[in-house]
């Protein structure tokens, strides 16, 4: 089974009193690549996060965002109510001496130094595992639609091999009737230019087999089948990440699907071997988007 790399997770949950939403979502990479935001709540725990993506995700550009909604009793700041009573008596004193209106005393207070400060809430470890798990459970959702993906993603990937195959086949089969043709093809050059009592036919048949030898494809025929073999055998494999594996099997089949195309000397085999290009080009381009 394949997975895809693209995907989207969320999960959000009330823990300790605030209302924790995880937003993970993931495109193609070649390696992990994280954007993570979080509040500063979790900054102490950012490492651990990160272990957690990495772990979940395995390889795409990741971007991770996690946000805390503040219910009624929670306090995004606390006040120092004696620190401001001790301010209150002498800024009164000098908005009385100055003859101020005293209308905007507490604003003014507020202000000063120290009045107000962030909270210094810390998650307790009970917490933490209660984001962790909802993290995770981001991360399965995410997994989730990268399996459902990667379904259409394997079904593509077998099409195209079903279709190099098919035009293997058609190789296979024009490959005796070429040999022939490349023979006779040389008989007659050589009956019309040299004649045909002026060459040796005993050297031209060791010729001609030399030659033939030379633009035999019957080796690269059968490396190509072992290679598909070795691809379904890949796509059959538990594994979730195999995504590079397959692209290094595929250029595999491009090298032999090259070499078959240099050596062929036939037109109706050269077109088998471009359509199995096009084939193999559609497949690399669906394998950058496998895990």
């Amino acid at each position: 089974m394949l997975y895809s790399m693209t995907g989207y997770g969320r999960a959000e949950q009330v823990i300790g009193g605030k209302n924790f939403l995880v937003e993970v979502k993931s495109l193609n990479g070649k390696q992990f690549d994280l954007r993570l935001n979080i509040p500063s709540l979790l900054k102490p725990f950012e490492f651990e996060v990160r272990n957690i993506l990495n772990e979940g995700l395995q390889r795409g550009s990741v971007e991770c965002n996690i946000s805390i909604k503040l219910n009624g009793s929670s306090k995004p700041v606390s006040i120092n109510i004696e620190l401001a009573k001790a301010y209150y008596q002498p800024v009164a004193d000098l908005a009385d001496e100055l003859q101020l209106e005293k209308g905007d005393l507490l604003s003014t207070i507020l202000k000063l130094p120290e009045v107000i400060t962030p909270t210094t809430d810390m998650l307790t470890d009970a917490e933490w595992n209660e984001v962790s798990s909802l993290i995770k459970a981001a991360i399965a959702q995410l997994n989730k639609h990268r399996e459902d993906e990667g379904k259409s993603l394997e079904n593509d990937l077998l099409l195209r091999l079903a279709n190099i195959e098919s035009q293997q086949t058609i190789i296979t089969e024009l490959e005796p009737l070429r040999r022939t043709k490349i023979k006779e093809g040389l008989k007659k050059l050589l009956e019309e230019h040299v004649g045909k009592e002026n060459y040796d036919q005993n050297r031209l048949e060791q010729e001609l087999i030399f030659y033939i030898e030379k633009i035999d494809i019957s080796e690269e025929q059968v490396r190509l089948n072992n290679h598909c073999n070795y691809f379904r055998t890949i796509l059959a494999e538990p594994e979730i990440a195999k995504g590079k594996k397959l692209s290094f099997i595929l250029q595999e089949f491009g090298r032999e699907i090259n070499t078959t195309g240099s050596k062929a000397y036939d037109a109706t085999i050269q077109k088998a071997v471009i359509l199995m290009k096009d084939e193999l080009e559609k497949a690399k381009e669906q394998i950058l988007n496998v895990l």
